[in-house]
């Protein structure tokens, strides 16, 4: 009788924990855990939407600080091309139950408080160097997402976003004498 009615307890005990497990599941995805997503398409949409809102905030400031008319139109075609780029993501981000940052990263802080402190050619020269460094590494994550993501949804808005970004390369690129072609070995 002992081992029937612990049978039973043990049965109770296993059920309510399958039970747990089945509604957690279902909490994660209603908080944006987005678990059917692979962890490097999460790091991606992560880093792209950090990357993203910083290149608006950096590119308001560029706006307002450049000193070259050249500087300002590319900070405000930042603020345009990443604010829309920043809405497809969250549109996709949205669809896979994916709770994306909502605030620049700290080497992104770092960069920005440098760049307020500067002004005139000084800061048009740091803004420059930055943005192509920035567009260099955002090319080749871009890449790798849309040549070896998982999700099609994330791979599509990389595939998708990417020729813009190669753009903003180019034309930062050509701004201080610089190459509009990127070396291979950055790739």
């Amino acid at each position: 009788m002992k081992h029937r009615i612990a049978a039973v307890g043990l049965a109770a005990v296993s059920a309510l924990l399958a039970i747990n497990a089945i509604a957690q599941d279902k909490m994660d995805k209603m908080q944006g855990s987005g678990s059917t997503l692979s962890a490097t398409d999460k790091t991606f949409m992560k880093k792209a939407a950090q990357g993203g809102m910083a290149e608006v905030r950096l590119g308001e400031l560029a706006a307002k600080q450049g000193s070259s008319d050249k500087v300002k139109q590319f900070g405000q075609r930042m603020v345009d091309d990443h604010s829309k780029a920043n809405d497809e993501l969250k549109q996709v981000a949205s669809t896979k139950g994916f709770t994306l940052p909502t605030d620049i990263d700290a080497k992104s802080k770092t960069t920005m408080a440098k760049l307020e402190k500067l002004h005139g050619a000084a800061f048009d020269a740091a803004y420059v160097k930055d943005m192509k460094q920035d567009h260099q590494m955002d090319i080749a994550e871009f890449q790798k997402e849309a040549s070896k993501g998982k999700d099609a949804d994330v791979k599509g808005f990389a595939t998708k976003t990417l020729p813009v970004i190669k753009e903003h390369y180019s034309m930062i690129s050509s701004m201080n004498g610089g190459s509009s072609k990127m070396s291979h070995g950055k790739m």
